[in-house]
């Protein structure tokens, strides 16, 4: 749901989202080009912005909150591709596919903030200026490596990230608002990530000690998922992501 489609001011949540992005090494005056005609678009928890198979171009920095990008199976199961905080970019993959068709869906896992960059502009300014057009090859050759990186992550994370992981699909998938809850027993989860369940309640221990979930009658409610995603899906420790 956009809650607010007011025309973006340059103000010190934008500053601080582009500061975090490949974007933060452009000049002040490319930067204002760039964001020309650029919008503040609000979502609301569990909102979906874009959907498979759709075919709009489009470029959207998140300035608040936190989104989902996942692929979907014809029996509803879903695999999450990646979580978008702060700084993170979406949809520059679509600028240069040729046809585009959205291979994914993005959904908001908390109320978030996002600055919808007008896709001509940016082409536009990536022809003719190569500090644009490096920055885009950064932001591409991330997703890229993070993608290569998802294959080894899937095989060799560790419990507490497979855990986190689950608990973030399972809670997005079953959203109804602003809570993120996973509806899952300890039991279930460990048949899920592949351990037992004594493994599974020291690992929600840990989770609860720092504050990150709280478990109850119901399942396992997400405290803080921006944390809990930025651990799950970082790489093992000596896993190699470069070519």
């Amino acid at each position: 749901m956009v809650v607010d489609g007011a025309a973006a001011p340059l103000d010190g949540r934008v500053r601080a989202a582009l500061a975090a992005s490949h974007l933060r090494g452009l000049p002040p005056g490319l930067t204002a080009a760039l964001l020309e005609g650029a919008r503040c678009v609000g979502v609301s928890a569990g909102d979906t912005m874009h959907r498979v198979g759709e075919d709009e171009r489009h470029v959207e920095l998140v300035v608040r909150g936190l989104v989902r990008v996942h692929a979907s199976a014809p029996d509803g199961r879903t695999l999450t591709v990646r979580y978008c905080p702060l700084g993170a970019l979406i949809g520059t993959l679509s600028l240069y596919a040729e046809p585009f068709v959205m291979p994914v869906t993005t959904q908001a896992v908390v109320d978030s903030e996002l600055l919808a960059i007008r896709p001509g502009v940016v082409r536009g300014l990536a022809d003719r200026d190569v500090r644009v057009a490096r920055a885009l090859l950064h932001e591409l050759s991330e997703r890229a490596t993070a993608f290569a990186a998802e294959i080894g992550g899937s095989a060799f994370s560790t419990v507490r990230q497979r855990v986190g992981r689950h608990l973030l699909d399972l809670a997005a998938q079953c959203q109804q608002g602003p809570e993120l809850v996973a509806p899952i027993s300890q039991q279930e989860l460990a048949d899920a990530v592949g351990t037992v369940r004594e493994v599974v309640v020291r690992t929600l221990r840990e989770l609860r000690r720092e504050g990150v979930l709280e478990t109850g009658r119901h399942g396992v409610r997400i405290l803080a998922p921006e944390r809990l995603s930025a651990e799950a899906f970082r790489p093992p420790d000596g896993w190699n992501t470069g070519p």
